[in-house]
């Protein structure tokens, strides 16, 4: 995800006070239907514990705020620092990344308590407006790491033979199937554009500095792709082409054997509700870029650059389409609009915006030492706090990286 830094919130001290308590409050929700067990494994190296998620956001408020900003603060356990932090060289050694899941201890209650402990001693800071911009940041890092305990708690369950889901499925229509709407394209001029952050709201760093880009016309889809058109993509043999993929990614497709997005099964789908019939006019998510990028081919089209999306989704809603509001199921649905439901693969690749300097100490290491080798995702996801994202935020994964509620939505050029 995206990496923080510490701008003005440009929030009164009452809302941001707000915001933290419901973020922090939405956290235990979020873990709240887990287990210790279920909160303890890990599924695989890119994927952390439920557990880990709700101490690292935990850390951070007590190591950059408490620690930092409280004159005489002592850490709960001096022992959390090594097995909490994720990868912040400043802060010193830290237990391996991909050995989370063997923290059996502490216990979940204990990272409870903790996080009652943190969050009491919070309070006095929460009117410190010098520090409106490092909790803003906290809040937005702690939003990224309630979408990351979704998609990596979703991949836990999904290698239980039982097919257990985390909720159960809600008795509403949200699994009833509606007509795939026939695909539109929205057209643009092109020309000399503005893009990247810039204002007084919060923004991670690597949202701006903000800059002007060349853009020559394009054509942007209404909608993003559905799992009915992926599925005639598998059923005509675009995993078995190897004139429709990149070399890396028909590499990987033989390597790993590919034959369809991740969580399908026949005609269900993998859901935090456990296996479901799988809707074809839902967007479909769990892709790669990969697997997008060939999609594209095979459809005629191309994924649109990172700047192309940004430029269509100026002046749109950000809080709009399906997104996290509490806790509970979360599925891709199909909404209109240019957020919501999945992140959506670009082209470009992941690399600092022209004057680009990262911010000094240690959150200066979220994002610049990441710029190598990924690609871009612009949007939101059914599993994004709602507000979270903007026309200008950058997410990034590894073009082989799809436990992520990840699609795409389809661009041409005009001539």
């Amino acid at each position: 995800m995206g990496s923080p830094s510490p701008q003005p919130a440009a929030r009164p001290a009452a809302d941001l006070a707000q915001r933290f308590r419901a973020t922090r409050a939405r956290s235990l929700a979020l873990g709240a239907p887990l287990s210790d067990a279920d909160a303890t494994i890990q599924s695989m190296p890119d994927a952390s514990p439920a557990k880990w998620h709700l101490a690292h956001t935990t850390w951070f408020w007590e190591t950059f705020l408490l620690r930092d900003h409280v004159q005489g603060h002592r850490p709960f356990d001096d022992r959390f620092g090594y097995l909490f932090n994720s990868y912040y060289e400043a802060e010193g050694p830290r237990h391996a990344r991909g050995a989370r899941g063997l923290l059996s201890r502490p216990a979940l209650g204990r990272i409870a308590d903790w996080r009652h402990a943190v969050d009491a001693a919070m309070e006095p800071l929460l009117v410190r407006e010098e520090l409106a911009g490092l909790i803003a940041l906290g809040i937005a890092h702690e939003e990224q790491h309630q979408e990351l305990l979704l998609t990596d708690i979703k991949h836990a369950f999904a290698q239980n033979p039982l097919g257990d889901g985390v909720w159960p499925e809600p008795a509403d229509d949200r699994n009833a199937s509606a007509p795939v709407p026939t695909p539109g394209w929205t057209e643009h001029p092109g020309g000399i554009a503005r893009v990247g952050h810039e204002g007084s709201g919060f923004a991670f760093d690597n949202e701006g500095p903000a800059h002007r880009v060349l853009l020559e016309p394009f054509a942007l889809s209404d909608r993003l792709v559905s799992n009915a058109d992926w599925a005639q993509f598998v059923a005509e043999g675009g995993y078995a082409a190897p004139s429709l993929w990149l070399a890396d990614g028909w590499a990987w497709v033989q390597a790993e054997a590919i034959t369809a997005p991740l969580y399908w099964r026949g005609d269900e789908q993998f859901t935090l509700s456990g296996w479901q019939p799988r809707r074809p006019d839902a967007p479909v998510t769990h892709i790669s870029f990969f697997e997008a990028d060939a999609f594209a081919t095979w459809a005629g089209a191309r994924l649109p650059t990172e700047f192309e999306w940004e430029v269509a989704a100026q002046g749109s809603d950000p809080a709009g389409g399906n997104q996290l509001d509490d806790a509970g199921p979360v599925h891709p649905l199909g909404s209109a609009g240019l957020f919501g439901d999945c992140w959506q693969w670009t082209r470009s690749a992941y690399l600092p915006y022209p004057r680009f300097q990262a911010p000094k100490g240690a959150v200066g290491e979220y994002n610049g030492k990441f710029m190598s080798g990924q690609a871009v995702l612009r949007g939101a996801s059914c599993a994004t706090v709602r507000g979270h994202s903007r026309a200008s935020y950058r997410n990034f994964f590894y073009p082989h990286q799809r436990w992520q509620f990840t699609g795409l939505r389809l661009a041409k050029d005009m001539t």
